[in-house]
C-alpha cells in the first residue's frame, strides 16, 4: 500500500473472542490495484462468500468508472452530444456528485473533468516529454468542474463544452472500498477492513480490540517501516504523493498526480494522509491536498469537522511536517 500499512500483530483477539471470531484476509486484482479485504467471522465459507460478492461490487464498479476502459459508462459519455442531459447509473452519479461537491470545497484542486490533462500526460510520461503549448491550450479549454451540469431530480449529466473527458482515478478506489465495507456490513461482517492499495475504509475494531492499527510510512522509506501508527474505526484513510509513481523529464521530477491548474504533473515533492469518514472522501481529500500544497491544504481540512491530516514534504533534501489540529488525536498511545 502507497505510504499506508496495515499492522497485524500477536494477539489480536482475546482469548474468549479467539474461540469464536477468526481473522480471514482476501485479495483481488481492480482498477489498476490490489484490493484486499480483511474480516474477522466464526465460519470460513461464509467468509470467503462475502469476500467474493464485495469483491463483484467492486469489479462492477470498475467497469462503470474505469478512464482506461472504451466500454466503461464514464468514457462512453464522451461520445454524447455536447450539451445534452443523459441518464447515468446511480453509482457514477453519486461519484461524480460527490467531486463536484470536493471541487466546490477545494476551489477546483480536485477536478474529475481533468481527463484531457490526464490523456495528455500519459502520452508525455510515455515519450519522456512534455506536452507542447498548443497541447495544454486545447485540453485546457475542456477542463473545468463548472462545465459538468448535473440534475439529481432526473439523475442526468450533460458536458457542456466539446471535447470533456472524465476522470475518477481521484476518487474512484475510495468509492470501492466503501461500497465493498457496505456488501459486508450488510452480510453480517462489521468486523472488517477494505485496502485500495492507498485508500482503506475501516468498519468495527477486530475482536478485543479498540481499533485497526495503521501506520503512515516515510514519504522516501522504501521500507515498510512506519513512524506514525494510529488507530482507527468506522473511519476511513488515504494517502497520496509522489513515493512510488513518477518520472524524470528534462531532469525535473514529475508526479502521476496532474494538477488541474497546470495540466502537468506536480513538481513538488509531497505526501499526504487523510483521515475522513469515509474513504470516498478522504481519497478525493488527499489528491486536492497534495495539489493545494501544505497551507492551503491543510486549511481545507480544518474546514471539515471529521477530517484529519498529516502532510509530508521534502524540498532540497530536508523533510518536513504539517499537521492539522485533529490529527494527534488520532494518535495510537498503545494499546
Amino acid at each position: 500500500m502507497i505510504g499506508l500499512l496495515l499492522l497485524v500483530c500477536a494477539g489480536c483477539t482475546s482469548p474468549r473472542s479467539a474461540e469464536t471470531l477468526q481473522r480471514h484476509e482476501y485479495h483481488s486484482d481492480h482498477m489498476g490495484t490490489l484490493f484486499t479485504i480483511v474480516l474477522y467471522a466464526t465460519d470460513a465459507h461464509d467468509a470467503r462468500d462475502a469476500a467474493r460478492v464485495a469483491f463483484e461490487r467492486i469489479n462492477a464498479l470498475d467497469e462503470t468508472l474505469s478512464d482506461y476502459r472504451a466500454d466503461s459508462e464514464l468514457n462512453l459519455l464522451r461520445e454524447k452530444p455536447v450539451g445534452v442531459s443523459v441518464p447515468v447509473s446511480r453509482d457514477l452519479f453519486e461519484v461524480l456528485e460527490r467531486s463536484r461537491r470536493m471541487s466546490r470545497l477545494s476551489a477546483g484542486a480536485f477536478d474529475a473533468t481533468i481527463g484531457p490533462y490526464v490523456r495528455l500526460w500519459r502520452f508525455s510520461r510515455k515519450r519522456h516529454l512534455l506536452p507542447g503549448a498548443g497541447e495544454l491550450s486545447e485540453a485546457r479549454q475542456a477542463v473545468g468542474w463548472q462545465f459538468l451540469a448535473l440534475d439529481p431530480e432526473r439523475r442526468t449529466v450533460a458536458m457542456k463544452v466539446p471535447g470533456m473527458r472524465l476522470d475518477a482515478g481521484g476518487i474512484a478506489k475510495g468509492y470501492a472500498a466503501d461500497e465493498a465495507l457496505k456488501v459486508l456490513r450488510a452480510r453480517g461482517y462489521s468486523r472488517a477492513l477494505v485496502a485500495a492499495s492507498g485508500d482503506l475504509a475501516i468498519g468495527d475494531p477486530p475482536p478485543g480490540k479498540r481499533g485497526w492499527r495503521i501506520a503512515a510510512t516515510e514519504i522516501d522509506s522504501g521500507t515498510n517501516f512506519a513512524s506514525r501508527v494510529f488507530i482507527l474505526r468506522n473511519a476511513a484513510v488515504s494517502t497520496s504523493g509522489d513515493t512510488e509513481q513518477f518520472i524524470e523529464i528534462g531532469g525535473v521530477r514529475y508526479s502521476h498526480i496532474v494538477d488541474p491548474r497546470t495540466g502537468l504533473g506536480l513538481t513538488r515533492r509531497i505526501q499526504a494522509t487523510v483521515i475522513a469518514s469515509c474513504a470516498t472522501d478522504s481519497d478525493a481529500l488527499a489528491t486536492a491536498v497534495c495539489i493545494l500544497g501544505p497551507r492551503k491544504g491543510i486549511e481545507l481540512i480544518e474546514r471539515m469537522p471529521s477530517a484529519a491530516a498529516l502532510v509530508i514534504t521534502k524540498d532540497h533534501g530536508e523533510e518536513r511536517q504539517h499537521q492539522s489540529r485533529r490529527w494527534p488525536d488520532r494518535m495510537d498511545s498503545g494499546e
